[in-house]
């Protein structure tokens, strides 16, 4: 086996180092606990059978795709989904762009002509509730009985739970959207994190006595408004930090903009792509009326966040 980790596009062959893989198959929003458990699965398999494991995805996220006009709260973006594909132990990454022709696959062309003409699979692990091919035709079962005929093995997992929930990209955003952090992340088995450009603002948080990153996100995300504790990753260290996702209603009411105070940093950071990494919620975004109240509350949240990130 290779130590090389493969990050794969639309691929009509494999290299050699991943020549007949294992693939976990979905769209791993999230990269949670239960498709942990199905990587641990596909990598048990894989062993057993002497081939590489890889992970199989779509871009954009088919949601997306069947609903453009529709926000969608994606909860991991390709580069993160690659780095916790390696660092779950995974040999490479396929991504498959879903597009209008993917979507016209039939199932049964969905296996036989993706799955084993070009992948040339040796197994196959997917979730108790995966659907492929043309209006999501395909079935768990069906994967299994064309694995027979096609001469590859497949594992089904069944639904994985935590305090008495299914484990879920569908809950975790709502558990986001509620601002409840420390839930997310034990659904999820590692801090929520997201990626963003740092952009020029209008430099109020260096007049307020709080410099801060402003990364602009998707139009999707729905993370509750509020002040949190966070760590950002930049150029590989991490340091402890506040944010403030919302409008500023203080201020302009603008559009959503995350605002990143970094403890005890200088340095440029216009045009870094920063992680941050979120780690508890503080309060609910407020309107002052007035500059000392507000830096008073600053310092507050400062506090708050220093003492969160101590103990998490």
């Amino acid at each position: 086996m290779t130590s090389e980790f493969f990050n794969i596009h639309d691929p009509q062959y494999l290299p050699g180092e991943l020549r007949q893989p294992v693939i976990a198959i979905g769209n791993f929003d999230g990269m949670h606990w239960g498709h942990r458990h199905l990587i641990s699965r596909a990598l048990t398999l894989a062993s057993s059978l002497g081939k590489p494991a890889a992970l199989l995805t779509f871009e954009p996220h088919p949601r997306a795709f069947f609903q453009a006009d529709k926000p969608f709260f994606r909860l991991t973006a390709p580069p993160q989904k690659s780095c916790l594909a390696e660092v779950f132990g995974l040999q490479g990454m396929i991504s498959l762009t879903f597009d209008a022709k993917l979507a016209a696959l039939t199932a049964e062309a969905f296996v036989k002509d993706l799955l084993v003409g070009r992948l040339d699979i040796s197994g196959a692990v997917v979730g108790y509730d995966f659907h492929f091919g043309k209006n999501r035709a395909g079935s768990p079962e069906m994967l299994a009985s064309l694995g027979l005929e096609y001469g590859f093995v497949t594992d089904i997992i069944t639904p994985q739970s935590h305090d008495g929930a299914i484990v879920s990209s569908t809950l975790i955003r709502s558990l986001l959207a509620d601002g409840n952090i420390a839930k997310a992340n034990t659904m999820l088995g590692h801090a929520w994190t997201l990626s963003g450009e740092v952009m020029h603002g209008d430099k109020r948080g260096r007049e307020l006595g709080y410099p801060t990153a402003n990364l602009v996100l998707d139009k999707g995300m729905a993370l509750k408004h509020g002040i949190y504790a966070v760590r950002a990753i930049v150029d590989g260290k991490i340091h402890a930090a506040v944010a403030s996702f919302g409008r500023r209603p203080t201020f302009d009411d603008g559009a959503p903009r995350l605002e990143v105070h970094i403890f005890d940093f200088s340095g440029d950071l216009y045009g870094k792509i920063i992680d941050i990494m979120f780690v508890g919620y503080i309060r609910p975004e407020l309107k002052f009326d007035g500059i000392e109240p507000l830096i008073r509350q600053m310092d507050d949240d400062s506090r708050q966040a220093r003492e969160m990130l101590a103990y998490r």
